[in-house]
């Protein structure tokens, strides 16, 4: 609850999706819509959010399709008062997040060497919050915009 006694309204959508790109678009116009219902998120943050789940949700594929795994891919859209925050979670093989560090930095012109690398910085610019955590079991990726009366 909160101060005024009324519940804070927290509305989930869920999808899973083929491990196939064909895929993408459809969690694009998912996650848009979902973000769309929250009357106080500008269309160009609508657009950022959309961009750094199709980057997460792109690397989930390849993920899979590296290892062949036949599994599905999950997306978890949870729209609140203050926040869209979306997870992308994958079955593939995980990678260590402290890596991360050594990726390239978007703004330095020598990242065009890189033909792979940039979706993860990306991810970053785009969103107020990114979190990665990869074991065993695969990748989770939460990437969080508030809404503008948050901000």
């Amino acid at each position: 609850m909160s101060a005024s006694g009324v519940a804070p309204r927290v509305d989930v959508v869920r999808l899973e999706i083929p491990a196939r790109p064909e895929f993408l678009g459809l969690v694009r116009s998912v996650v848009a819509a979902a973000a769309n219902i929250e009357a106080d998120l500008r269309d160009d943050r609508v657009e950022d959010l959309r961009l750094a789940v199709s980057e997460a949700t792109t690397n989930a594929i390849e993920a899979h399709q590296l290892i062949g795994l036949d599994n599905r891919i999950s997306v978890r859209a949870i729209v609140s008062d203050d926040r869209i925050e979306v997870v992308v979670r994958d079955k593939g093989k995980g990678f260590d997040p402290a890596s991360l560090s050594t990726m390239p930095n978007p703004e330095d012109p020598e990242r065009l060497l890189f033909e792979n690398g940039l979706g993860i910085p990306l991810m970053r610019q785009l969103t107020d919050e990114s979190d990665i955590s990869s074991d065993d079991e695969g990748t989770t990726v939460r990437l969080v915009i508030y809404t503008r009366k948050y901000l």
